[in-house]
């Protein structure tokens, strides 16, 4: 197989705990999003964009929606011969299969996936993030530096700063000091969990985590500290553009919500730099007589009989005859039978909200409403 000069491998095993209802049968990467997205299609249209085509996807908490939804990978033209998109879930040895202990130990379990390929360089990635990212112009910064591992990065607000892996650095980008999650933080830019790293150093040093009974396997708590501590050669690239971990109900709620209006904050639309997405051909979206529809998105296959508001209403959902949706999110399938009023509410896949049923709240200083996929609110409920 000829030498490729950077691959990607994308972490997409996460449970999404705090994503509760929404990740109770799928992966987080798998979560529906914007309307016809799920959340890993940011992560492979940008590989597509940047002209990476080899994409290992690591896969572990209920794959099996996220390894039927990825196919081939041809939705984001990355089923190439020679390259293209791999399933990586957790597999059996001679001594026992488990889950990846953390996100190094992830890598470490497919370090023949690497070996294979025999890349200069690999890129690690998240499947849980919002954004549109060149990944060449990190990977040009990268070859520049002559750096064996740049790490994005982005500032963010102080008061969010402990939540992240902290990064000081000097005039020439390269990193002086890097603290995961520090509760008293002395530099606001944080590291988004993109990384580039030298193939040959990343295999040496993930070889060392694995019999390092000492360590967490994760490169955050242990790979970059301990590369910093040897004085290896780590610089940033810093990321101008929207980021976001959508790994919370009110950050997935907001997020969704910034999608809206006629300036949003994330621009869907763009066809520069093109958002891709598997989602099956449907029929385009039908609006009733009485239907009313007012700053939202709505996928095809939708239906709506009565009015929605600032809302996102995701394939095949249906609003019925005299139902009102405002500020809220419909996943795919979701139903909101007549009668009904949902506000700020998150309705997962195939959910579906009875006649005359009131459910959520205008009051933003409680949380958002949350039903899980397939489940059915009643009146009483």
């Amino acid at each position: 197989m000829a030498k490729k000069e950077c691959i990607a491998m994308l972490l997409a095993g996460g449970q999404g705990s705090r994503l509760g209802a929404l990740t109770s049968n799928v992966a987080k990467p798998a979560v529906s999003f914007g309307g016809k997205f799920r959340i890993i299609d940011f992560a492979l249209s940008n590989c597509a964009n940047s002209d990476i085509s080899t994409v290992g996807v690591l896969t572990q908490y209920r794959p099996y929606l996220l390894h039927s939804y990825i196919g081939t990978g041809g939705a984001w033209n990355l089923d190439e011969q020679g390259g293209g998109v791999s399933i990586l879930p957790p597999y059996a040895t001679q001594t026992g299969g488990a889950w990846y202990a953390g996100t190094a130990d992830a890598v470490t379990q497919n370090l023949g996936y690497i070996e294979q390929n025999d890349p200069e360089y690999v890129l690690i990635l998240s499947g849980d993030q919002l954004y549109r990212m060149d990944y060449r112009l990190m990977l040009e910064n990268h070859i520049r530096h002559g750096a064996d591992l740049t790490i994005a990065v982005m500032p963010v607000p102080w008061e969010e700063a402990s939540r992240f892996g902290i990064i000081t650095q000097d005039d020439d980008e390269r990193i002086l000091k890097f603290s995961e999650k520090p509760k008293q933080p002395d530099s606001n830019l944080a590291s988004m969990g993109i990384y580039i790293f030298d193939a040959a150093l990343l295999v040496e040093k993930l070889r060392e985590d694995a019999i390092d009974q000492t360590s967490t396997h994760d490169f955050g708590n242990d790979i970059i500290p301990k590369l910093l501590a040897e004085g290896r050669r780590l610089y940033t690239y810093t990321f101008e553009g929207f980021w976001r971990d959508v790994g919370t109900i009110s950050s997935y709620h907001e997020t969704s919500m910034d999608l809206l209006g006629s300036e949003p904050a994330f621009d869907i639309f763009s066809s520069k730099f093109p958002i891709m997405s598997n989602a099956s051909t449907r029929p385009p979206a039908y609006i009733g007589r009485n239907g009313n529809i007012d700053d939202c998105l709505v996928a095809n296959g939708c239906q709506i009989f009565g009015t929605v508001r600032h809302s996102i209403i995701s394939t095949d959902a249906c609003v019925g005859e005299r139902a009102v949706v405002e500020d809220s999110i419909l996943l795919p399938g979701a139903r909101v039978k007549d009668g009904a009023h949902v506000v700020r509410a998150i309705l997962g896949e195939n959910a579906m909200v009875e006649e005359n049923v009131n459910l959520g709240s205008v009051d933003t200083t409680k949380d958002t409403a949350v039903v899980g996929n397939d489940v059915v609110v009643g009146k009483g409920e």
